[in-house]
């Protein structure tokens, strides 16, 4: 039985073409993650790129992991990381390595001109991203990070809404909740709970998700402080397990998010401002592969005796021909390709975003470093 009536969704279909018949955008895999088996599906979607080589330190299990994961019979398969980078028919890389190897592996794939497409976190910290940027920059490669949601034609109409000062207004405050309930052998056995490996931990993992969320709902726009909320968890060997902070504008608009491995699975965004509330509840990974919802309360107000709401928000549905990730693909290839062929300049755009989520994420973890003391940034 329903127990109210909502407004009738609107649904905005976003299809996409092939490319031209040009030369996909060779890939080799550096690794063989867990990520690495839905970033390869991504690339045999992705109309312009093409999986052409994978390396691992095992070469079986390199061999494993391409007969399971669509690699085609003429791949090159290796038996380590170095050998993919040296393979002169590989156009860009893509990396599911832990964090802790980002530095070395990002830097020595841009110095052989290999364009690099990391897995988030970028890195460790803003200094280590500084590095592997500047060796991007400095090689002419193009740099992007794995954040798949940004790609998802949903994300453009949000950001049409939260651009609009007619319908949305100004933005006032964020909040962004990303959480999962790792089980007894992740919390004691996942890289990401390891600190040699992902010392960041859950900030790093899902925490780059909700900043993330919050900077792009703020046009990107830096905090003025960032302060750690209380109840921080760690594991026994000190990695995080759940945590949260604070953000303050210039301007006093405010936001926080959540993190965890020990919550039920959960990825809201909420986007309050001064004429309109956005909802988002699959923010990271869309609940169906061909379709994406936000909500609208536009204007809402209560009605004469507020025993109920007189306009209700409305529900927004975008579809799409292809999955995020292969989005994310198509996007960097085609970024890639436009360097390879015309001549171009990489575009700023990614490494602009990933070192502004860095920046917020290492404030985070200084002020947890520091008693949730206030960060400026």
């Amino acid at each position: 039985m329903a127990l109210y009536n909502t407004p009738p969704a609107s649904v905005t279909s976003i299809p996409f073409a092939k490319d031209k018949a040009e030369m996909p955008i060779q890939f080799g895999i550096l690794g063989c993650a867990e990520v690495a088996r839905k970033v390869s599906r991504s690339i045999t979607l992705a109309p312009n790129a093409t999986l052409y080589a994978v390396g691992s330190r095992s070469l079986e299990k390199a061999e494993r992991f391409a007969a399971a994961n669509g690699f085609p019979p003429s791949a090159n398969i290796y038996g380590d990381y170095e050998a993919v980078l040296d393979d002169p028919g590989v156009d860009a890389v893509y990396m599911p390595l832990p964090t802790s190897l980002h530095l070395k592996w990002a830097v020595l794939a841009a110095e052989k001109k290999k364009h690099v497409l990391l897995e988030k976190p970028a890195a460790l910290n803003v200094a280590e991203l500084d590095h592997i940027l500047a060796a991007c920059e400095s090689n002419g490669v193009q740099f992007m990070d794995g954040s798949m949601w940004l790609h998802h034609p949903r994300t453009a109409k949000i950001k049409e809404l939260l651009s609009d000062p007619h319908r949305f207004g100004q933005l006032k405050s964020v909040q962004s909740i990303f959480t999962f309930l790792g089980d007894s052998d992740f919390l004691e056995n996942d890289i990401r709970v390891k600190p040699d490996l992902d010392a960041l931990g859950v900030l790093g993992d899902v925490g780059w998700y909700c900043i993330g969320a919050i900077l792009f709902a703020a046009g990107y726009e830096l905090p003025k402080s960032v302060t750690a909320l209380a109840g921080t968890v760690f594991n026994e060997a000190g990695v995080l397990q759940t945590c949260g902070a604070s953000l303050l504008w210039e301007d006093g608009k405010v936001a926080t998010f959540t993190c965890s491995f020990e919550a039920n699975l959960t990825m809201n965004v909420t986007a309050i401002g001064t004429k309109a509330t956005l909802e988002v509840d699959d923010f990271v990974i869309p609940f169906r592969e061909d379709a994406a919802a936000f909500s609208a309360g536009i204007q809402c107000s209560f009605n004469d005796l507020a025993t109920g709401w007189k306009q209700m928000p409305s529900k927004h549905v975008v579809t799409t021909d292809l999955p995020q990730e292969a989005l994310l693909v198509r996007e960097f290839s085609s970024l890639v390709a436009d360097i390879k062929r015309n001549g171009s300049k990489p575009e700023q755009k990614w490494p602009t975003l990933s070192r502004k989520t860095q920046l917020v994420l290492d404030a985070v973890k200084t002020s947890i470093d520091r008693e949730l003391q206030p960060i400026e940034l």
